[in-house]
């Protein structure tokens, strides 16, 4: 996720991919928006939007959460993982100091984790944004095979934009 994270910063200025999809989210009242390459699946949730990279090996969602319910946000993404089979070295958590994408401060955790097809890197990047709402984004890519996704996953985080 740091390496994830890092790529974003770099291409804050490059233009997202032409074949993608531009979700607002959540459909009513939308908050933000995000452009997901079309191979991805993009999909709107009850809270956000996910995808994965078309060969599976990056899963990526973006959820709204508030004050009260941050704490849930959060505990839903973890217990997702889980069902999927996701196991988390606790061990192994990192925090990343607070960085800034389309001018909204951005905090990540990161552990490295294992799935059925072996090891994986896990992360959670916690967006404040104005007022009492957030975003929490959940990253789950299988070591060896993520890296190909950077530039995908770079350009999908600097798009993200909160709506006007």
């Amino acid at each position: 996720m740091k390496r994830f994270l890092s790529l974003a910063i770099l291409t804050l200025c490059i233009p997202v991919a032409a074949h993608g999809a531009t979700l607002n989210f959540p459909s009513e009242g939308p908050f933000a928006s995000i452009t997901i390459p079309d191979s991805w699946q993009p999909e709107e949730t009850e809270t956000g939007v996910q995808g994965t990279s078309s060969d599976s090996a990056v899963y990526l969602s973006v959820d709204v959460a508030d004050t009260n319910s941050i704490e849930k946000v959060t505990s839903d993404a973890i217990d997702f993982l889980s069902q999927n089979g996701v196991t988390i070295d606790p061990k192994t958590q990192k925090e990343t100091p607070v960085e800034e994408v389309n001018g909204l401060q951005m905090t990540t955790l990161d552990w490295d984790g294992k799935d059925s097809d072996g090891p994986v890197s896990v992360g959670l990047a916690f967006l404040a944004t104005s007022g009492e709402k957030a975003l929490v984004v959940t990253y789950w890519g299988t070591k060896g095979k993520e890296d190909k996704h950077d530039a995908d996953l770079g350009k999908i985080l600097a798009s993200i934009k909160m709506a006007n």
